[in-house]
């Protein structure tokens, strides 16, 4: 108890030497360099600790092979930068336009070394706040009930100099390699610090542990020179095209497949790592065996005393001795920097190298900490983008609006328009946002009702996980109905048995949409907010809980959902039937044949014509309606039946005088049966 009490006051007395700042940012890669433009944009008192000399070290060392797969489109045919982020996976975001990752590469696959240029320049033109060489050793708690969250973080770095925030992001992604211990591991080459140079495995046989992009960009380097490469690993290989998910096998290293199906020498193979063992001989050749066959053996009593697989199944797959064998298992988090206080559990399962966090991004087990960028990718794991930049620059956007809310009261971004725009604003969000593309399934656009239908609030790219909390996360009310759109891939349509290139394998006509494969908009609709009850038992593989309604965009070949009669007209009437009325733009003669003949008017009619606003009519634009069809001829109608047909105008002018309705300068427009 004494020297709990001394430990304690000695906290006390150097708590006054702590720098401190609200919010504390561990990690300069990617998610840590966005995390602090925001922070920076909004002015708030931050920090960023890198413990290397520059950022983005990650990239300095890997990809060993140098080569991204991260996607750089230099051209789309469109000049919409918002659009063009679709195809650009390397970007962050920015109001400054120097910093688009194509003015640093032009390759469609960039050099991981623009990649560091560019992070440098984005820290340096931005003057980000990021303090290098301080390696955070350490991370406690300190309760304080004045304190934000109820408590600070206490961050030691390796100079065992101290630092206080209220607020901790952690963006220090996963760099802590998978290793896999078994009898003879110790024989096996990681991927950090494997040769990359291919002459070195010239004539050899190659074993490779794993099955990720490490795996097979490591076979693609010396595919050419090797006499064999054998690839083990517990699951079978996924493809990207068929799981739709970027962090599978990509195409451009998948070299290793088109030898293996065309037997030429090289191939894959299944099996648990941990039951292998390896066994080296006297000439230094590596044999793999099981480690059952080890159970009450002495490996270091030779080879000639163990049991190999051969000696009882002479055709076993990996009976030839390999000259090496690599270990490329991806990498995990850190936790060993975290105090137990902190409650920094790993996930379960297959996300078990990510801590474990909510939906919101926040830690499960401490308010105020969050987790950014590729450790975040529990969340969405083998379903969206998180755990890459194309992906993690919105969800830590998404990050930084939650805290602008719960800490400086300021709500989520929004923008109020009149119901009219309802399907115009829906058409021009799945048409060129970039966050709803690349984090599909993950991020929504919400759109709140107001009482009446009269207008509703726009807010882009939230959180699916946490639709339930929306009004205490975003400041904003659900009182009266929302809209929520986002992005989906059909539900049978990905997996590593799929067949996506089967024949009819696209859907074309509006009335079949629901049944679309490729990505495409889904708007979900909800008479009230969902509960976090709803939100738990929502269907397995849905995004969100079952709707009231609930309208598919059909796919489209060229991801361009403007067809008037295939996407437009189905979304309105879809938006016309929840809300019970009529989203049709009239022109000022049908609201006023409208004014005299129905009980309700329609949105268009009410905040427009009635209102004294509204295009103005000519002759040339009457004739030109007429001849469509969408205005009856009135040109030789005598509407009091005495007056000469050429009287027409005057006569209308009059009937509205009569009536004492004011005379307005729209009268003469047409009236358009679907805008």
């Amino acid at each position: 108890l004494g020297l709990a009490l001394y430990a304690g006051s000695l906290c006390a007395v150097s708590g006054a030497t702590f720098l401190y700042h609200d919010y504390c940012v561990i990690g300069a890669g990617p998610a840590g360099l966005q995390a602090a433009y925001f922070l920076q944009r909004a002015g708030r008192d931050y920090v960023v600790f890198e413990r290397s000399h520059a950022p983005g070290s990650f990239f300095a060392l890997y990809p060993r092979h140098r080569k991204l797969i991260s996607i750089n489109k230099q051209y789309t045919g469109k000049s919409n930068s918002e659009f063009n982020l679709r195809h650009d996976w390397n970007s962050l975001l920015s109001h400054d336009r120097r910093l688009l990752f194509r003015r640093y590469s032009r390759d469609f696959f960039p050099n991981a070394d623009a990649m560091v240029r560019y992070l440098e320049d984005f820290a340096s033109l931005l003057k980000l706040q990021v303090q290098y060489n301080t390696a955070i050793i350490h991370v406690t708690l300190e309760k304080n009930e004045q304190a934000w969250n109820g408590h600070y973080f206490i961050l030691t770095d390796q100079d065992r100099k101290n630092y206080k925030c209220s607020c901790l992001l952690v963006a220090a992604g996963t760099w802590v390699p998978n290793v896999v211990n078994f009898p003879g591991s110790e024989y096996v080459e990681g991927y950090e610090t494997v040769s990359i140079n291919p002459e070195d495995f010239a004539g050899q046989t190659v074993l490779i542990l794993g099955r990720g992009n490490s795996a097979f960009e490591t076979a693609e380097n010396i595919l050419g020179v090797t006499n064999f490469i054998h690839m083990v690993s517990r699951s079978r290989v996924r493809l990207s095209w068929a799981t739709h998910y970027v962090g599978d096998l990509r195409a451009i290293n998948n070299g290793l497949l088109d030898t293996y199906q065309l037997k030429s020498l090289d191939g894959l193979l299944e099996g648990d790592l941990e039951d292998l063992a390896i066994v080296k001989d006297k000439k230094g050749k590596l044999h793999i065996t099981l480690r059952f066959y080890l159970e009450n053996r002495n490996i270091s009593a030779g080879i000639d005393s163990i049991t190999l697989p051969q000696d009882e199944l002479d055709n076993f797959a990996t009976r030839a001795p390999y000259d090496r064998v690599i270990r490329c298992l991806g990498w995990k988090f850190d936790f060993s920097i975290y105090n137990r206080s902190l409650r920094m559990m790993p996930g379960k399962g297959n996300i078990k190298k990510y801590p474990q966090i909510k939906p919101s991004y926040e830690s499960r087990g401490t308010r105020g900490l969050f987790v950014l960028g590729t450790a975040s990718h529990s969340v969405d794991f083998r379903k969206s983008a998180g755990g890459f930049i194309h992906g993690f620059r919105y969800t830590t956007r998404a990050v930084h609006r939650l805290l602008e809310n719960r800490h400086h009261g300021v709500p989520w971004p929004s923008t109020v328009y009149p119901i009219t725009q309802l399907t115009n604003s829906i058409i021009k969000r799945v048409n060129e946002a970039s966050g709803l593309y690349q984090m599909f399934s993950v991020l929504a656009d919400i759109i709140l009702l107001r009482e009446n239908a009269t207008a509703f609030e726009y807010l882009e790219e939230y959180p699916t996980g946490i639709l339930a909390e929306l009004e205490m996360q975003t400041g904003k009310k659900a009182h009266s109905g929302l809209f929520v759109i986002i992005m989906e891939y059909g539900r049978n349509f990905s997996g590593a048995d799929k067949d996506v290139f089967y024949y009819n394998r696209a859907v074309g006509e509006a009335q079949h949409a629901w049944q679309s494969n490729f990505l495409h908009p889904v708007i979900y609709y909800y008479k009230r907010l969902p509960t976090e009850r709803e939100m738990r038992l929502r269907p397995p593989d849905w995004p969100l809980p079952r709707p009231d309604a609930i309208h598919h965009i059909v796919e489209d070949f060229l991801t361009d959902w403007t067809a008037p009669n295939a996407h437009i007209l189905p979304l309105r009437r879809f938006l016309e039937n929840c809300l019970s009325t009529d989203l049709r733009n009239f022109f000022a003669e049908s609201c006023f044949l409208f004014a005299f003949t129905r009980q309700k008017l329609p949105p268009s009619c009410h905040q427009g014509y009635l209102r004294m606003q509204g295009l103005v009519g000519s002759q040339e634009l009457q004739h030109h309606a007429v001849q469509a069809g969408l205005l009856q001829d009135y040109t030789h109608t005598d509407f009091l039946g005495d007056r000469p047909t050429d009287s027409h105008d005057g006569s209308q002018e009059q009937l509205m005088r009569d009536q004492g309705i004011p005379v307005h300068p729209l009268q003469h427009l047409v009236n358009a049966k679907d805008e």
